[in-house]
């Protein structure tokens, strides 16, 4: 699940500035502006948005990825980057249903399910997780050592 999780967000990242990239090409194109702001400066945080958050979402894909290739759970800081995009995926599909749709509101659900999974089971005390002791492993209770 981890390594799926891995290619989605992956494939997110590379959609955010793909997407951030086309809209700057608009701007660009038609001289917009907002509130008399330089179109110059719009079209370069327009890209800047676009690279921050597709590197967010690499960074995210490679913490799910090392967590599905060790099989162990990601680190406080992974975990951290995880639950924060998990998060942003829920706000924009808030947003996004009522801007765009349904499918791009399911789109970013199933985006944040796979990410949700990873956390869930990688988990702290997930059967094989960090802290938890394998029955093979664990002595008998009231067992002495031979």
């Amino acid at each position: 699940m981890a390594v799926v999780a891995a290619l989605v967000l992956l494939t997110e990242a590379v959609g955010m500035v793909v997407i951030n990239g086309i809209l700057a090409a608009f701007v660009d194109g038609q001289s917009m502006s907002l509130d008399g702001l330089d179109p110059a400066a719009m079209v370069t945080a327009t890209w800047t948005l676009g690279a921050v958050s597709g590197l967010f979402l690499a960074v995210c894909a490679l913490v799910s990825l090392l967590a599905g290739v060790r099989d162990r759970a990601p680190g406080r800081f992974g975990r951290a980057l995880l639950t924060g995009a998990a998060m942003a995926h829920g706000v924009l599909a808030a947003v996004t249903v009522g801007l765009v749709g349904w499918p791009a509101f399911t789109v970013l659900m199933v985006g944040m399910g796979v990410v949700i999974a990873v956390l869930v089971l990688y988990g702290k005390g997930a059967a094989g997780g960090p802290g938890v002791e394998s029955a093979q492993s664990a002595p008998e209770r009231g067992a002495r050592p031979a």
